[in-house]
């Protein structure tokens, strides 16, 4: 079935109508007014009466819809303008050239320190297990130390670099405005206010009008036709029969075969005369 859509209802907030529709119609027998749900109209009826009549519905909390509309854009119109502020200036391309680098060098520091302090160890050991007396051998046990200490020290600093960014986006972030957030009190109020007016003034009186409708038929009369009248689709085969008798019938014919009788043959005394 094709909706009609609301010229002046938004597409995005087409589901919260149909939300109210239905918390409406599912608590309809709670409520005296709507009581004669099921008898007249069942609540899949009156649904899909609602939607088709939603332009009509939402026009009478018009003016509520208005001004939850202008409180949300002006909402999105300066998250949108904070998030498109940039430093425009050298400095600030400067500052923001030199983090991207410190972010860099934080992020290769631990790989190529651990990389040198695995080779120093490695063969460091190695040479002071063939030879314990060879000096250089120490060395390279020394060096190996020395970068497993500053790989350390890298990770833990990119740790914390990492801490420190995450602590800063979450302070500057951006108020959400889907539903699933939490909006700013002004928002907020304006929307539970067209809620609200939706609900008494649209709604509810529409419900109630389709339930007095006399033109309205009961949702359980509808008729079923019984097998003996349902109508035969198809082609049966034409009954032949033998002729019956009738005023038009005669007796039939009948035949019956010619006598034959052998000539009398005898002496020629027996001859005609």
């Amino acid at each position: 079935m094709q909706m009609n859509s609301a010229p002046h209802l938004l597409a995005e907030d087409r589901p919260e109508y149909e939300r109210i529709l239905a918390d409406a119609l599912r608590h309809a027998r709670e409520r005296p007014d709507l009581d004669g749900v099921g008898d007249r109209l069942n609540a899949e009826q009156l649904r899909t009466r609602a939607l088709d009549a939603t332009a009509f519905i939402t026009s009478a909390a018009a003016t509520e819809y208005e001004h939850y509309v202008k409180a949300r854009a002006e909402l999105r119109a300066s998250a949108a303008g904070a998030s498109e502020e940039a430093p425009g200036t050298a400095e600030g391309e400067a500052e923001r050239t030199g983090a991207g680098t410190v972010a860099v060098i934080t992020a290769l520091a631990p790989v190529l320190a651990g990389t040198a302090a695995l080779i120093f160890l490695l063969f460091g050991y190695l040479l002071k297990a063939v030879s314990p007396s060879l000096a250089f051998a120490a060395t390279m046990v020394t060096a190996g130390w020395v970068f497993a200490s500053v790989a350390a020290a890298a990770i833990l600093m990119a740790a914390i670099g990492l801490l420190v960014t995450a602590l800063r986006n979450g302070a500057t972030a951006l108020p959400a405005v889907d539903e699933g957030g939490e909006l700013p009190e002004e928002v907020a109020r304006a929307r539970e206010a067209w809620r609200h007016a939706l609900l008494e003034r649209g709604i509810l009186p529409f419900l109630r009008d389709s339930l007095a409708d006399p033109t309205a038929g009961p949702a359980a009369r509808i008729p079923h036709p019984s097998p003996d009248r349902i109508p035969k689709i198809g082609y049966s085969r034409p009954a032949f029969s033998g002729p019956q008798d009738g005023p038009s019938a005669g007796p039939r014919p009948t035949f019956t075969s010619p006598d034959f009788t052998s000539p009398d043959f005898g002496g020629p005394e027996h001859r005609p005369e």
